[in-house]
């Protein structure tokens, strides 16, 4: 395994690890305060975990040693790296533009039915903590992503950017609340958090859809080419 593919794992290993606590934290702390909000950003990062292994599971699979003095072997391998690869981000891109939708939707809702009550003290030492561990998570990753970094890595950090924007307007969402209730107009401070999830998820929407985009055209372009090796007799 080169250590290019060695070095990606680790990436991979460390973010699949910090979903796996965002998750427990999220979903927990939500169930034990009764934050339907917390808990949802929890739920986004268990999606998140899954995804990671998955990423993760191609990866270990991707860097497997081509067969030796097998241009044909060599070749084959090289397809199918590169067809795991485009599924992978593909899924990804499918799953974070659900989340999207499904913030919008359940947020529209909550704008519709009285919006969501907020304990803006512990709602804000949450958000404060999110924020700060996906922020650091995104920076880790990008720091240690070399120039070449697979569309796998790229695809992991384009989520945990995701996962911090969303989480910022969360947090902001929660100040915007406690600074209503604070001067007098807490009739609309239950409005502020579904409000700042609309605005993240449409501002963000355009990530899955560019994850969708590429990993089909580069689908599209591998179909194609193995097409034309088949034709030539390159590939068995």
């Amino acid at each position: 395994m080169s250590n290019e593919y060695a070095k990606e794992r680790n990436l991979l290993k460390f973010s699949t690890f910090a979903c796996f606590c965002f998750a427990a934290l999220g979903i927990g702390l939500g169930i034990w305060a009764g934050s339907m909000v917390i808990v949802f950003d929890g739920a986004y990062s268990l999606v998140s975990l899954l995804l990671s292994l998955m990423a993760l599971a191609a990866t270990i699979y991707i860097s497997k040693p081509a067969p030796k003095n097998n241009t044909s072997g060599k070749a084959v391998s090289a397809q199918k790296a590169a067809v795991i690869e485009s599924l992978v981000v593909l899924i990804k891109g499918l799953a974070v533009a659900i989340v999207c939708v499904v913030s919008f939707a359940s947020a529209l809702d909550a704008m519709f039915t009285g919006g969501r009550d907020v304990n803006a003290g512990f709602a804000l030492v949450f958000g404060v903590v999110n924020v700060a561990g996906c922020l650091a998570t995104y920076l880790a990753i990008k720091k240690h992503s070399n120039k070449g970094a697979s569309t796998i890595l790229k695809a992991e950090s384009s989520q945990w950017l995701m996962d911090t924007v969303i989480s910022a307007a969360v947090l902001v969402g929660f100040l915007v609340a406690w600074g209503l209730m604070m001067t007098g107009y807490g009739e609309y401070a239950v409005y502020a958090d579904p409000m700042m999830v609309i605005l993240a998820s449409v501002y963000f929407a355009t990530v899955p859809v560019k994850m969708i985009k590429d990993s089909v055209k580069r689908l599209m372009a591998l179909a194609q080419q193995r097409e034309s090796a088949h034709r030539h007799g390159v590939l068995a």
